[in-house]
């Protein structure tokens, strides 16, 4: 029973580590997000995810960068603390980054080309001269526009590129220190509004929109109505053809699976709302255009969140899975083991119990077939055996079987005594 009980001990040891060790810990509570430069739509974003994160317990810490070329680096570098980010689409692939994966498109990003002189009629948009600002390097707008103007083939080395951030960009170009500047950022953000209502800038529409589409996938088209900007002044006079982008909410594909889930929840709230490209409840969306969703997304997009999370606060919802996961083995391997001790504990009594009826049986069968050594040989033999059954101990669940064995040694001690007379004992 002792080596029963250890074994017991040692199997639930053993479950109850392979489950700690093969379930995942609690997520930790500070997490990194990379976004954009200070004061552009993306890193005023990552406050909203901040403030969404903060309500739940959970730090989320919001890194300035030069934009989405950056974050990708950031986030394919293991020592960079960096575990979330926000991404334009056509920044990356999975070749480039398999340790990424996608929780999700997240809205439009319309590639605005905002100019101070319109081209006239038959000229280029981008002409020889010009001070343009295409974007910040190592930002996906800039790394866009660079290989969309040279798909169209514009020299850009015939330019003057001041690589500003879009606010200050766009301010530049309302001063008439650059002629065209172009951005990718969605409808609302301010400067996007301010270039929108000023009279003196003017909105292109992207040439040979259609084609780039179809031969850049990640890329949309998309039509800015006329007037939307300003209806009272008609601003912009026309349809404008535009082509957009949509960002993308990129993580490390080891994020803690709870984690996902929040970052999904905020996406939900955040973008959630309807916009002058996209639909109520369209974003966040299971679209794998650069990188795969990542397992936890697609269980995200198919049933919702978590049961626990849906009633539980995020902490204790996490620690509620983890206890489940190691009560699994323990009602499924450690209960029915238990469930059997007892059982093996009664067959272990009976059979210490059994093997003395054995030998009884056995002096019994000598005496009445005659070979044995003689009663008196057959009479120390049965003393020797009732002292064994004396110093038995057994629980009192089973004293009745002892106080039997005892009595059935005494009924074959009788009858040997007697020399056969007595009735056999009834073993």
């Amino acid at each position: 029973m002792r080596w029963s009980v250890v074994a017991a001990i040692v199997v639930t040891i053993a479950v109850i580590l392979g489950a700690l060790v093969f379930t995942e810990p609690l997520p930790p509570r500070t997490v990194v997000m990379a976004t954009g430069t200070e004061g552009t739509a993306y890193y005023d974003i990552g406050q909203h995810y901040r403030s969404i994160f903060a309500r739940h317990g959970v730090t989320l810490k919001v890194l300035a960068t030069n934009g989405s070329v950056d974050n990708i680096e950031r986030l394919n570098d293991p020592h960079s603390g960096v575990s979330a980010a926000l991404v334009q689409s056509g920044t990356t692939n999975k070749k480039q980054s398999p340790k990424l994966v996608s929780l999700g498109t997240l809205f439009y990003e319309p590639v605005w080309l905002f100019s101070r002189a319109p081209p006239r009629e038959g000229q280029k948009m981008l002409r020889p001269g010009m001070h343009v600002s295409l974007g910040t390097p190592g930002s996906g707008t800039y790394k866009l526009t660079n290989e969309l103007t040279d798909a169209l083939g514009i020299d850009l080395s015939t330019m003057t590129q001041s690589g500003l951030a879009e606010n200050a960009a766009g301010e530049a170009l309302i001063q008439g220190k650059l002629d065209i500047v172009a951005m990718s950022m969605a409808w609302n953000a301010s400067i996007i509004q301010k270039l929108l209502k000023d009279p003196g800038i003017t909105l292109i529409g992207w040439p040979r929109a259609d084609a780039l589409v179809a031969l850049r996938p990640f890329l949309s088209k998309r039509i800015l109505p006329r007037g939307v900007g300003d209806l009272k002044n008609d601003l912009p006079p026309q349809d404008i053809t535009l082509i957009a982008t949509k960002a993308s909410l990129i993580v490390r594909d080891d994020l803690h699976p709870a984690l996902q889930h929040l970052l999904l929840e905020a996406a939900s709230e955040i973008h959630g709302e309807p916009g002058i490209f996209n639909k109520s409840g369209e974003f966040p969306k299971a679209e794998p255009i650069d990188l795969p969703l990542s397992e936890i997304a697609r269980q995200y997009y198919r049933n919702g969140i978590p049961f626990l999370q849906r009633y539980l606060p995020f902490w204790l919802a996490a620690l509620a899975s983890r206890v489940i996961v190691l009560l699994i083995p323990i009602i499924g391997v450690i209960y029915p083991l238990f469930r059997l001790l007892p059982a093996v504990y009664g067959w272990s009594m009976r059979r210490r119990i059994f093997l003395l009826y054995g030998e009884l049986k056995f002096l019994e069968a000598e005496f009445e077939a005659n070979t044995g050594g003689g009663p008196a040989v057959l009479m120390e033999e049965l003393d020797h055996l009732e002292a064994r059954a004396n110093q038995m101990r057994v629980p009192m669940a089973f004293a009745h079987l002892l106080y039997t064995l005892k009595h059935h040694i005494g009924l074959v001690r009788d009858r040997i005594r007697d020399g056969g007379n007595a009735k056999p004992a009834r073993t």
